[in-house]
């Protein structure tokens, strides 16, 4: 929607006493709309504080098959990764050949403790207040499709996301893909886009996609880390990511 508005000039030397020179100024709504469109987010780390649950699940997965188990900080360092991915990365000991058991054996310790994994606080309100002011909420995520159905019917989010993407649909992070298709189901440019995520794979898409960034520091990359690519802003909670959000999105 546009309008206009109209000035009155009082230069004498423009008018008459019975004469008004208007100057019509026209505004279009777009100039003082919000700066985004379009915000998506990261689910693990995230929306929902489930770092703990991933890093334990790599590692006991490891202890059952005697295999070397990663550090906390490798298995923190691959969430966000398709699982696939994530899982060669966290243990190249398990090779080719016993790929497929270490898969299954995370999914178990992972699934066993998956109704118990709670959203962080406030982050419920937050996709609420977004909705209804008119932002364009999605998800992109490493999890799979059935993850993150899983997840959001749980959490009863799903009602707040206009599209969502996971890494069994399309390319893992950082592999801009995820992004540039939720861009394009919603028509929302690159500018017009906000990533917010946890680790250093979601912002490292966001510069990958030409989209700017905010990073969580309360999930599973450490805040250094998350500084050195440059995130609009190092947010702790979503107390805090719902004030920057106010005031500049």
């Amino acid at each position: 929607m546009s309008f206009f508005i109209a000035f009155v000039l009082p230069d004498a030397s423009l008018r008459s006493d019975n004469d008004k020179i208007r100057d019509l100024i026209y505004f279009d709504c777009a100039s003082m709309a919000k700066r985004y469109d379009l915000i998506v987010f990261d689910w693990d780390g995230t929306v929902m504080d489930s770092t703990a649950v991933i890093a334990n699940s790599i590692q006991a997965a490891c202890r059952d098959l005697d295999l070397t188990v990663p550090s906390d900080e490798v298995a923190r360092h691959v969430i966000g990764l398709g699982l696939d991915q994530a899982l060669r990365y966290a243990v190249p000991s398990a090779g080719a050949l016993r790929h497929a058991d270490l898969v299954a054996r995370y999914r178990h310790h992972f699934l066993s403790q998956e109704n118990a994994m709670p959203l962080f606080e406030g982050a419920a309100q937050l996709m609420q207040e977004l909705r209804a002011d008119g932002f364009y909420l999605a998800v992109a995520t490493g999890k799979n499709r059935n993850g993150l159905d899983r997840a959001l019917k749980a959490s009863n989010m799903g009602q707040y996301f206009h599209s969502t993407r996971t890494a069994d649909q399309t390319v893992s992070k950082p592999d801009p893909t995820m992004l540039r298709e939720i861009m394009e189901e919603l028509d929302v440019s690159a500018p017009r886009a906000l990533m917010v995520g946890d680790t250093t794979h979601d912002l490292q898409m966001a510069i990958n996609a030409g989209v700017d960034s905010l990073a969580m520091s309360h999930g599973a990359h450490p805040s250094d880390q998350l500084l050195e690519l440059q995130p609009l802003a190092l947010l702790d909670d979503f107390a805090g990511l719902r004030e920057w959000l106010k005031d500049n999105a």
